[in-house]
């Protein structure tokens, strides 16, 4: 046996140990054919991979890919969680993020708290490919995507507005709004869905996106990792590329999905690499109003990855998601590992 080779069964057997008490769904899961495209995008992105895998095979840029893929839930009003359509602030102004990383040139650009424009993800590529920045917020950030071009639209949606209203008038008993007809809504989680994309083409090119339009309902100008480089997307074109959905606050801490590309480098598969970030984000959330129990906390984090190999994997804190994968053959769901089961 090769010393690589041994070397590799030791961080396995390591990481095994590790995860005493867990019940991952599954190993991490190869593409067929080697240099095969893969397409990776978290739970509400089989429309994403489908047309990532369908502009991969027309030899398009991988970033450009998995860019095009997330555009269609961007624009998708239905989705209350990314683009048009999205929730909003607690002023009832919808903020969105995003971030893009492009592994052969090993450059990226992001986008946070920009209002107005339907397609964040489309507007940080452009910070990548026209400055020599990486993030541009707010105002800043709507002034440039209308020198490129970019269309302003009201991105609040009747229904987004709706449950905006809902979530104001059942806040407290005492102010002057009426309790809604369909009772209060103070106990109900806020949303904090996002879209992520992460692709490999024929040439082993990495590339990825992560989009949002944040937490609901957040505080103006709150950022979460989803423009973060290095928290909500992470991509190194020697390693692989991986990518978060879920609570923003515990990504950035964790800087999520940096770790988990460093965790596949030093041998780990994707999915070994994920729950390994989220075994640490449990034991270093420690604020009793997080916490259900010791290590368990109250909310959901989630990561997506692929290395270079084409091997891809997920997991979340608690069971029950999935996330899509099109590995060049198959457009379909799949379960992500989990570390606990949800109470």
């Amino acid at each position: 046996m090769s010393r690589s080779l041994s070397r590799r069964d030791l961080l396995a057997a390591g990481a095994a140990v590790g995860l005493t008490g867990i019940t991952p769904v599954g190993r991490a899961q190869t593409s067929p054919n080697r240099g095969m495209p893969v397409a990776v995008s978290s739970g509400n992105g089989l429309r994403a991979t489908a047309k990532a895998m369908e502009l991969l095979r027309a030899k398009a840029d991988g970033l450009d890919a998995a860019i095009a893929g997330v555009n269609i839930v961007e624009e998708d009003p239905n989705d209350m969680s990314v683009g048009y359509g999205g929730l909003p602030n607690e002023r009832g102004v919808v903020e969105l993020d995003s971030c893009v990383m492009h592994g052969p040139s090993y450059k990226a650009g992001a986008v946070a708290a920009l209002q107005n424009i339907k397609t964040p993800s489309r507007v940080a590529k452009v910070v990548m490919d026209r400055t020599d920045h990486i993030l541009l917020v707010g105002a800043g950030a709507l002034e440039f995507a209308r020198m490129h071009g970019f269309e302003e639209a009201n991105l609040l949606t009747d229904a987004a507005r709706k449950a905006w209203v809902k979530w104001k008038e059942s806040l407290s008993k005492e102010d002057d709004y009426e309790e809604p007809p369909s009772g209060g809504a103070q106990d109900a989680p806020r949303p904090t869905g996002t879209i992520t994309c992460l692709t490999l083409n024929e040439k082993f090119e990495l590339s990825g996106v992560t989009t949002t339009s944040g937490l609901a309902y957040k505080i103006p100008g709150r950022v979460g990792d989803s423009p973060i480089i290095g928290a909500g997307l992470y991509v190194d074109n020697e390693v692989g590329a991986a990518g978060s959905t879920g609570r923003g606050e515990a990504v950035i801490l964790s800087s999520g999905s940096r770790i988990v590309v460093e965790n596949m480098r030093h041998g780990m598969t994707p999915e070994e690499a994920c729950l390994d970030v989220l075994r640490r984000i449990c034991r270093y959330t420690v604020d009793p109003k997080l916490l259900r129990a010791p290590e368990r906390p109250n909310f959901e984090v989630n990561f997506y990855a692929v290395n270079k190999k084409g091997e891809f994997g997920g997991a979340r804190i608690y069971k029950g998601g999935t996330f899509a994968v099109h590995d060049g053959t198959t457009n379909a769901m799949r379960p992500l590992a989990y570390l606990y089961e949800r109470p």
